[in-house]
């Protein structure tokens, strides 16, 4: 069965808070839930479906959707870590072409900042439950020297270097500058970012994501619904036109750290949606550190693999320069990266996109077509990914 055009999103909103010591990750939840409601000209008394991932607290659903008092007919909590959330876009789509809800609303909240959390170089707790933590705990790995490990296999493999990875901190940099809830506004240069101190070698601190509270909502509806909603408020719709998911794991040890899930989720979004690389007018791409954009834009498409470095180069995500802009909100690099999960703030930017409510310094021309990607997990070992194709319908 095909989602094409079958569901649109109607609402989308970003909490603007990044440090939340004052709020519970319940009340984020629901204060996101309301800003997308709101977005969209909805109340809660028209949901009935609910979305949510692992930063949902308690039983998930369960406690969720009674914290919020909803009366649901469908409920999903796949959790594959930060691209989950275009997974509930892709789902709830599924959802509603089956009939099995009408207005699906999917949340994202958390405070790592307010806790203090060393999420990118700290190691994780060892849970001798999980499959792969015996043989991958002793070793101390950690987010970071993760990430860092596919970067420096990428510049060994083609000649990828530290100055072109930094090249898209600098753009984010230049879309953050506009965006007045971004957690890093000043722009930056390649010089910058490499005199940054090293965090695991090859990446410098200003190659990392920011650490953030807050969260996001998105509310996905019918068609009719959508349109009509859309018609109110005298904006464009957003159909969403293609959606793509994979998982990447080990392989039994027959593992290429330059390859993502993206590989396969992209192409799988495009042939869904019936357009290729070329079409997209603008692309979320998910940015725990600068060297997961370059491997996703690669193994979506954009460029051959192994072009990454050439082709993030000299501005060319920077929008109003550029050939392909991206993350104009300034993205997990300069804005916001809340609960350690950024794919629903891809997938809200994609969305202001398209509707043409991005900063007017940012915004792209005619952006009928964007593409939102997310990652979920470690880049080096085993990870979920998640691809949406958006479209402007009049």
């Amino acid at each position: 069965m095909t989602i094409k055009g079958k569901a649109y999103i109607a609402g989308a909103w970003e909490h603007p808070t990044r440090k939340a010591p004052d709020k519970t990750v319940a009340q984020l939840h629901a204060e996101c839930a309301a800003g997308a409601l709101a977005d969209a000209g909805l109340s809660k008394d028209d949901v009935d479906g609910y979305f949510c991932a692992g930063d949902a607290p308690g039983l998930g659903p369960s406690s969720m959707i009674d914290y919020l008092n909803l009366r649901v007919r469908h409920m999903d909590s796949t959790d594959i870590g930060g691209s989950s959330y275009l997974l509930h876009v892709a789902h709830a789509a599924q959802a509603i072409a089956l009939g099995a809800c009408n207005v699906a609303l999917i949340t994202l909240a958390g405070r790592p900042r307010s806790a203090g959390q060393a999420t990118g170089t700290a190691p994780r707790p060892i849970n001798t439950d999980q499959p792969d933590s015996v043989w991958e705990a002793p070793f101390a790995q950690v987010t970071a020297n993760s990430y860092a490990m596919c970067a420096m296999r990428h510049m060994h493999q083609y000649g990828t270097t530290s100055e072109q990875l930094a090249w898209i901190k600098v753009a984010a940099s230049h879309h953050a500058q506009h965006n007045p809830n971004a957690m890093l506004r000043d722009v930056v240069t390649v010089e910058e970012v490499l005199a940054s101190p090293m965090v695991s070698d090859p990446l410098h601190r200003l190659d990392c994501c920011v650490i953030s509270d807050g969260g996001g909502a998105l509310i996905v509806t019918r068609p009719e619904i959508a349109r009509d909603l859309a018609n109110q408020r005298g904006r464009p719709a957003v159909r969403v036109l293609g959606a793509g998911e994979s998982l990447k794991g080990q392989g039994g040890g027959d593992l290429d750290l330059t390859v993502s899930a993206a590989a396969r989720s992209g192409p799988a979004a495009f042939a869904q949606a019936g357009v290729t690389p070329q079409d997209i007018r603008y692309a979320s791409i998910y940015d725990s550190f600068t060297i997961t954009v370059l491997i996703q834009l690669e193994d979506l498409g954009f460029c051959a693999k192994g072009a990454g470095g050439r082709f993030v180069a000299d501005g060319n995500l920077i929008s109003g320069v550029g050939r392909l802009p991206f993350n104009t909100d300034g993205g997990g690099l300069c804005n916001n990266h809340p609960a350690n999960r950024g794919g629903i703030t891809k997938v809200i930017e994609a969305v202001r996109q398209v509707r043409g409510e991005a900063h007017p310094a940012v915004q792209v021309a005619n952006c009928s077509l964007a593409l939102a990607h997310g990652t979920g997990g470690f880049l080096g070992s085993r990870h979920g990914g998640a691809t949406l194709i958006l479209e402007q319908a009049q």
